[in-house]
């Protein structure tokens, strides 16, 4: 069996089926669904997303055992896991822990929904947090910073937001698709396709590094945020959201496969890192199907080593 990634199974065939199954999954009929795509399957079996994609039916269906073996499936085919199958075995308890997502799964997740994303994001879902980021990092320190940089900066929504303050301002993301998206705003001075799970950089330490919206990708900080430290000058300033999570400490992977962090969890991590919490502050930073998201803003700040 010939192992295969693909967001098409390859074949027209199979596809026609795959197209019929999702009409059918649309109308609630998961039985046909679920048959249809398993026909589909049987003529294209290494097709690793058509697997993520049955059990996802059979989830919707209730039957969590053939979901779980569909997923399984799924992630023997494509062990980078561009699917996400791994979260889904999580949030399933079938699989291992998922203290962080897998990075082909963001990178796709991301390249797929660059083109609707400014416009799905602001105005559809009433996203704010590069407004609100600003904000906290104005209220912190007001006036100029020389070098920012932008981390997971998507389209660039953050860093037109920095823009105005920043003398230099770099932007770095997973998702070529995104960085594209960006280019054409012409905000950034340097732009760079990075995964923040193993990021480097090679440039002048920056006095403020952002990260809007980013570590509902990126599930345990311990690391992420010691990297960060490690970019900034001393008295340099951290702003970045999470998700909220109602808990007294830790992270959450959540069903929509988004990591939610709590405030306790945040401030321990920022404080191990060396970093000191200046600004906190809880907001509703989008919509989910009509029901508002809770998010923490913070602004720290890297203290003198000793």
């Amino acid at each position: 069996m010939s192992v295969k990634f693909s967001l098409s199974s390859g074949d027209p065939a199979a596809d026609r089926r795959v197209d019929f199954a999702l009409m059918l999954f649309a109308e609630s009929d998961f039985s046909g669904a679920t048959e249809m795509l398993l026909a589909a399957l049987d003529m294209v079996p290494g097709w690793a997303l058509g697997w993520y994609q049955l059990g996802e039916f059979h989830e919707a269906a209730g039957d969590m055992a053939a979901a779980v073996v569909a997923w399984r499936t799924a992630l023997a085919l494509d062990p980078a896991d561009h699917s996400g199958a791994s979260l889904k075995l999580a949030l399933a308890e079938a699989g291992e822990s998922a203290p962080v997502p897998p990075s082909a799964f963001v990178e796709m997740l991301f390249d797929q929904y660059a083109p609707k994303f400014d416009q799905a994001l602001v105005d559809t879902l009433g996203y704010r947090v590069p407004e609100f980021l600003a904000e906290a990092i104005s209220g912190a320190r007001p006036g100029r910073f020389a070098v920012a940089l932008d981390l997971g900066c998507g389209t660039g929504l953050m860093g037109e937001r920095l823009r105005p303050f920043c003398d230099r301002l770099e932007g770095f993301d997973i998702s070529a698709q995104m960085l594209r998206k960006a280019r054409e705003k012409g905000v950034y001075d340097r732009m760079e396709k990075a995964d923040l799970q193993a990021f480097a950089y090679d440039g002048p330490k920056a006095d403020l590094v952002t990260a809007a919206d980013v570590f509902m990708y990126v599930g345990a900080l311990e690391g992420v945020v010691k990297t960060v430290a490690g970019l900034l000058v001393e008295g340099g300033l951290f702003a970045f959201s999470v998700e909220s999570l109602d808990a007294p400490d830790g992270f959450w992977l959540r069903p929509s496969r988004r990591y939610a962090h709590s405030e306790a969890y945040v401030r321990r991590v920022l404080r191990d890192a060396g970093l000191a919490v200046v600004s906190l502050e809880e907001r509703a930073i989008r919509q989910d199907r009509t029901e508002p998201v809770t998010g923490l803003i913070v602004v720290a700040e890297l203290l003198p080593s000793r």
